[in-house]
């Protein structure tokens, strides 16, 4: 078998929290399509069994804004297949608030579902690495709002920035213990859920996609199935020694000025 036939994350074992739907589910399908045994989590039972009967990768029901139930993903990982090899954090909350508006209770959300829940999930995935000696990839699906974001996302915004931080923070202290770890800072995604946020928070009908996609340089938004197989090169060998990047998924260019 030539190289580029050969199944990209072969015999590898890969947890996805979050991936039941959207950018998550997109994740296991490509992950299945190359080989790897996948474990993912999310909270709705009936979405995540209907596609672990589709793809058949293991679906656990976890709630990840109970740190307890994100490191739980990893030792269930570990119980059902021995270890983790991989290990992708695709679950976001995007709920919106400004600086002015945000309770609280919105802020907390925030902060557990992006940034506690990747951390001890994490935690659990590197813990199990070391134990074993082994090498490891991590890919944090974050967020271009982690260079700012507009006002009405200050608490995603906040959350996916200090995400970023704890990204490049794990890869280098784990380097040396030939652990990958890497961000993907990924731009407006046509996906279920942004469906849904469209609808809910800025009223729009049926035809805003046709909409966001001519406003976008590429005539476009961003495609699940795109940002997966990327993810996927960043878990594999393929993706060489890189670590601790977190590259921007996304058609605008960040500094860049008219």
């Amino acid at each position: 078998m030539g190289l580029l036939e050969t199944p990209l994350l072969e015999d590898l074992v890969v947890l996805v929290n979050g991936g039941s739907q959207g950018v998550g589910a997109g994740i296991v399908r490509a992950a299945v399509r190359e080989g790897a045994t996948v474990v993912f989590t999310g909270r709705r039972a009936e979405v995540g069994g209907k596609l672990a009967a589709d793809t058949g990768a293991r679906f656990v029901r976890a709630d990840l804004s109970d740190a307890a139930q994100a490191r739980d993903s990893v030792a269930r990982t570990v119980e059902a297949h021995g270890r983790v090899d991989c290990l992708v954090n695709a679950a976001g909350l995007t709920s919106r608030g400004s600086l002015l508006n945000t309770t609280p209770e919105l802020f907390d959300a925030h902060m557990a579902i992006n940034v506690r829940a990747p951390f001890f999930a994490m935690q659990g995935a590197v813990a199990d690495m070391t134990a074993r000696k082994a090498p490891g990839t991590i890919v944090n699906v974050i967020s271009n709002c982690a260079h700012g974001g507009p006002p009405h996302l200050a608490p995603y915004s906040t959350a996916k920035a200090g995400l970023v931080g704890l990204t490049r923070n794990a890869a280098h202290a784990h380097r040396w213990d030939r652990i990958r770890i890497n961000g993907l800072n990924i731009g407006w995604t046509d996906t279920e859920g942004e469906d849904a946020t469209q609808r809910a928070f800025h009223g729009a009908g049926d035809d805003w996609r046709e909409k966001a996609a001519a406003s976008q340089p590429m005539g476009k938004l961003g495609q699940v199935d795109e940002i997966a197989d990327f993810v996927v090169f960043l878990l594999s060998d393929r993706s060489g020694v890189v670590t601790g990047s977190v590259i921007d998924w996304d058609q605008t260019v960040f500094g860049g000025l008219d």
